[in-house]
């Protein structure tokens, strides 16, 4: 197995260590065809985006496709804020982006009341009661990704399950239906093989990101192919691997637009 491409890697814009031209030379050093820019959402004080750079992230993307020869995809990793599937990236700001991905973050600026919904019961969890997650807060946190992946033409659903406790399968269900692939990352443990399992009783589709905060770190899959010595995920069901790039949805969004 050949890692294509890696969408999900952070620069100095938020939390990574190293420029956009940095994480692009060592993309195409490993030997992959794409990759994309994707830092933190606007909605997280401390590691977020800032909306004011946006046009010289776009500027730093393009000239790093022409001086590489790999194309550099400019993305957000958006912070899903509300339970009715708001996100930190809307409408306004979709012409700089080209992939889109979304996922659930600790300490971020949510919207009134979903503190007390998502942050604060899923903190206490993730701390001190992992081995009995109350199902209210399992199916409150279902609800939220299926409502962020139905109401956002989301590409991808980063680290699903780390620190927020979903049905994967319904969560699954819905992303294959709506074209949003469910990210297995490298950084991260944040599935168990019973939950992979699950998850291969639907359509959905997978893609294999490195989550890399520091340059050397792109296309780090180690943790991945691990996972995948031990759960039998198909070829097929995984995106971007052999050679192949998936089929974005945040693409097809905006031209139909």
């Amino acid at each position: 197995m050949i890692l294509s491409s890696d969408y999900h890697t952070h620069t100095v814009y938020s939390h990574g260590k190293g420029q956009i031209i940095d994480n692009a030379l060592v993309a195409k050093e490993k030997g992959l065809i794409e990759i994309g820019i994707s830092d933190h959402g606007f909605s997280h004080p401390a590691f977020g985006l800032t909306k004011r750079k946006l046009p010289k992230m776009r500027l730093e993307c393009d000239n790093a496709t022409k001086n590489t020869g790999i194309k550099v995809l400019l993305g957000i990793e958006s912070n899903i804020i509300g339970e009715n599937g708001a996100v930190d990236l809307t409408p306004k700001y979709y012409d700089y982006f080209d992939i889109f991905l979304a996922g659930i973050h600790k300490f971020v600026l949510y919207k009134f009341g979903t503190a007390f919904k998502l942050f604060v019961p899923n903190f206490f969890c993730d701390t001190f009661n992992k081995k009995n997650i109350p199902q209210s807060l399992i199916k409150e946190n279902t609800k939220t990704f299926v409502n962020v992946i139905k109401n956002n033409p989301v590409d991808v659903i980063t680290h699903l399950n780390f620190g927020c406790f979903a049905d994967v399968e319904e969560v699954a269900k819905v992303a294959s239906d709506y074209g949003t692939y469910i990210e297995l990352n490298s950084k991260k443990t944040h599935f168990t093989d019973q939950e992979l399992y699950k998850m291969l009783k639907t359509d959905v589709k997978f893609i294999i990101d490195s989550d890399a905060h520091t340059p050397d770190r792109v296309g780090e899959i180690s943790l991945v192919e691990k996972l995948l010595d031990r759960v039998d995920i198909p070829k097929d069901r995984i995106a971007n691997i052999d050679g192949k790039l998936p089929t974005l949805r945040f693409k097809s969004f905006k031209e139909k637009a």
